[in-house]
């Protein structure tokens, strides 16, 4: 670790208004493309890389559309490119920011399309066509359950089984939190990536269910990557930034090994370590590529939009997708106008979602949570008078007595 702390960098395209954060570098819209590429992916994965589910096509994807299923088998691996991306951006919205407004981001990020898509979804998976024989209805208390998103460690059915990368996203969130209370730095971050990759290790052998499930072996090389990523873009690029970026990978993909191995349930046959450490590789690759500044000059403004739809999309792709499908195959629609239908209306409900519900509810769930009666006082509120307190008592025993 360097005896100094290397300044934050600038660039000459760059705006140098100060803030907290340091000189303001371009927004990095390639990352909100690389976004919408990990959600296409996974939309890909679930809608023609699955053959666990013939009742949504009326057939296996690998029967009914064998050239597109050979690459889509692979599409959840945008699971992992989405927590490289989450390292790097938690990291870099929360550098200057406390506790609260840490916890305040997060929360109006998370929760308001997140409750929108728990009630559609519900509404489908309660009332539309079964897609799937094996998906039961929810009771009122596994949708109310849902609503925590802890249905996981509360042992609840998941509205949508895609939810499972949230509580993934929380435990990190959790963990991160740690450094921001502390106060975000160099050497702290740096230190933490250590500390977090170290345990990850140990917990991979070890039989402590409670380590394992906050350190996340299988995970934590991207998110530990990601934050390494940020910064190397905040303060450019050294051998020790970047080794610790080449050690995660390293590490990941031996991960992938029990990855792999999940998600052969699903496309039913056993997949390819070789392809899988391929595509983390680029990954890995093009983050980087990004945290070095090879795509500052990528600013189309689309791609803003793009990236904000892609949390919508992701929660409301599969069961209102496989709906959908089911639907369009009724009525006698061929595979691939079904796909482009399907793919064009759940863009067009993410859309829908994200500008009705998610941006004014946010704003709504900001302005409660920035309230100033919310935040936690530095010391304890003042006792109330001790005739007050001496009073009580005898209030209470006089009520009792009358009873």
């Amino acid at each position: 670790m360097p005896k100094s702390i290397p300044p934050p960098r600038s660039s000459g395209a760059e705006s140098q208004r100060q803030g907290p954060a340091g000189p303001r570098r371009p927004r990095l819209r390639a990352l909100d493309g690389m976004r919408l590429v990990a959600a296409l992916m996974v939309v890909a994965f679930h809608w023609t890389g699955v053959n666990r589910y013939p009742t949504v096509w009326g057939g296996t994807p690998e029967k009914l559309m064998p050239g597109l299923q050979r690459f889509s088998q692979y599409g959840f691996l945008g699971v992992q490119l989405f927590f490289l991306i989450s390292g790097f951006v938690i990291c870099m919205s929360c550098w200057g920011r406390t506790p609260r407004q840490y916890f305040t981001s997060r929360v109006v990020r998370l929760f308001p399309a997140y409750w929108v898509a728990i009630l559609l979804t519900g509404l489908v998976v309660n009332y539309a066509a079964t897609t799937r024989p094996q998906r039961s209805h929810l009771s009122m208390t596994d949708f109310l359950s849902n609503m925590t998103m802890l249905q996981q460690p509360l042992g609840v059915s998941e509205v949508d089984p895609v939810y499972w990368t949230l509580w993934v996203e929380l435990r990190f969130y959790l963990i991160f939190a740690v450094v921001v209370a502390l106060g975000l730095t160099y050497r702290r971050v740096l230190s933490f990536c250590g500390i977090w990759m170290i345990l990850s290790v140990v917990a991979r052998g070890s039989d402590n269910k409670l380590l394992e499930l906050f350190v996340m072996s299988e995970y934590a090389p991207y998110f530990i990557a990601g934050v390494v990523m940020y910064l190397i873009y905040r303060f450019g690029a050294n051998w020790l930034l970047l080794g610790s970026v080449g050690f995660s990978f390293l590490v990941a993909q031996h991960q992938l090994l029990g990855t792999g191995a999940s998600f052969k349930y699903g496309v039913m046959h056993p997949l390819s370590w070789e392809v899988m450490t391929l595509f983390c590789l680029a990954a890995f690759g093009v983050v980087l590529a990004a945290a070095m500044g090879a795509f500052d000059r990528v600013q189309w403004k689309w791609l803003t939009t793009a990236g904000a739809l892609t949390y919508p999309v992701y929660l409301l792709h599969q069961e209102i997708g496989f709906a959908l499908i089911r639907w369009a195959r009724d009525q006698g629609v061929g595979v691939w106008p079904t796909l482009g239908a399907v793919l064009a209306a759940v863009l067009l409900l993410s859309w829908i979602v994200h500008r009705y519900a998610e941006r004014p509810l946010s704003a709504l769930m900001r302005r409660m949570l920035d309230a100033p009666g919310l935040a936690l006082p530095k010391s304890d509120p003042p006792v109330r008078s001790r005739a007050a307190l001496d009073e009580r008592p005898a209030v209470l025993a006089e009520g009792a007595a009358t009873r």
